[in-house]
């Protein structure tokens, strides 16, 4: 990478943890033309949030990616002045997604990005995205903000599992059951919740990590079908939530 290369995140998989959280929240409450500004200041973050991770890790040209980070994160601010401004409680969700960058801080310089809770704690900032975009809809603190950022976790959290097992743990038995066993107990939830019908939108993934999990996928045939569950998770979600 030269210094005057673009810096943006190359996992396929955070582009779409960025934006369905955040669409099934907008869809979950009423539209508003505030969300554009405030999709493109969570974009914002999460493109801030790639090179300092980065800086964190590496030691060879820090500054170039501090100074990409501030630049983004520069501009997020910029968005986010007129979001906050009508709905002053998007400031509720600063701490809870300080903490837990933090915690993805903590494992880009132990170099331990891999690990499942780094994973989970990712997952978990993206689904709060989907809980402000809630708010500004109209939402308040109630049972669909919940769902929304408990749907958008438990189906990403799949996603994690599945990608797992086919890459880095496609020789690790347990880590195939594991998976498995996730998909299937994840059928349940949403009746638990109180989102029986929302149970269809966990079928593909399911179906996904029984079929595929252990096996060798090439990377293009991973990422459609990762494409494919995201959207019809979306599709069935923002759907059946109201």
């Amino acid at each position: 990478m030269t210094r005057r290369s673009i810096v943006i995140p190359h996992e396929h998989g955070g582009w779409a943890m960025v934006s369905v959280p955040f669409l099934l929240g907008m869809l979950a409450g009423e539209p508003q033309p505030i969300h554009g500004l405030l999709f493109l200041a969570w974009l914002l973050i999460y493109l801030s949030s790639y090179p300092l991770l980065q800086a964190v890790k590496r030691t060879a040209n820090r500054g170039h990616w501090l100074r990409w980070s501030a630049g983004y994160g520069a501009a997020a601010i910029a968005c986010l002045i007129l979001p906050l401004l009508r709905q002053k409680e998007l400031f509720y969700f600063a701490l809870p997604l300080l903490a837990l960058l933090a915690v993805n801080l903590w494992h880009a310089r132990c170099r331990s990005e891999r690990a499942i809770m780094n994973d989970l704690c990712a997952i978990m900032s993206f689904s709060i995205g989907g809980a402000a975009a809630y708010l500004v809809g109209g939402g308040g603190w109630d049972q669909t903000m919940a769902a929304v950022v408990l749907l958008c976790f438990l189906y990403f959290t799949g996603s994690a599992f599945f990608v797992k097992s086919v890459f880095r743990e496609r020789t690790n038995r347990r880590w195939m059951l594991g998976a498995r066993i996730y998909h299937a107990v994840m059928l349940a939830v949403p009746w638990a919740a109180g989102y029986p019908w929302l149970t269809l939108a966990y079928v593909f993934p399911a179906v996904r990590a029984f079929a595929y999990a252990g096996a060798s996928l090439r990377p293009w045939k991973a990422g459609i079908i990762e494409i494919a569950g995201a959207l019809q998770f979306l599709l069935i979600s923002a759907l059946l939530i109201r």
